[in-house]
C-alpha cells in the first residue's frame, strides 16, 4: 500500500463545468472515501483510467458514481464514459476567484 497526501491540487481544463468552474481554475481537492451527490469531485472513468476528471457526482452506479459535468451542452461524462471511481472531493477554488464551492 503507498501513502499518499490527504489533500492535492488539480487545474481545470475546459468548459465542461461551466458556470461553476471555468479552465484555469485552480482547486484544492480532499481525498475521499465516502461522496455526497451533488458534490464536485475528482474521478477517474473505468473506460478511461488515464484520464484525471473534475465532475459533480450525481448518484451511487454499479459500485461507483455517475458524474456530470455542470455544463449542459458537454456530455463528456458518464453520459459517454460510464461509471467513475472518486478520488477526492473538491473543497476550495484558491486561484484566481478564491471560495468554496457550492
Amino acid at each position: 500500500m503507498t501513502w499518499q497526501l490527504p489533500l492535492f491540487a488539480v487545474l481545470v481544463r475546459g468548459p465542461s463545468m461551466a458556470p461553476t468552474l471555468h479552465g484555469g481554475d485552480a482547486l484544492l481537492v480532499r481525498r475521499v472515501h465516502r461522496v455526497r451527490p451533488q458534490s464536485v469531485v475528482v474521478a477517474r472513468f473505468r473506460s478511461r483510467p488515464e484520464l484525471l476528471v473534475v465532475k459533480r457526482a450525481i448518484r451511487p452506479h454499479e459500485g461507483g458514481w455517475w458524474i456530470e459535468g455542470d455544463n449542459e451542452f458537454v456530455t463528456d461524462d458518464s453520459r459517454t464514459h460510464g461509471v467513475a471511481d472518486v478520488i477526492g472531493q473538491v473543497v476550495f477554488r484558491y486561484w484566481p476567484r478564491p471560495g468554496r464551492l457550492s
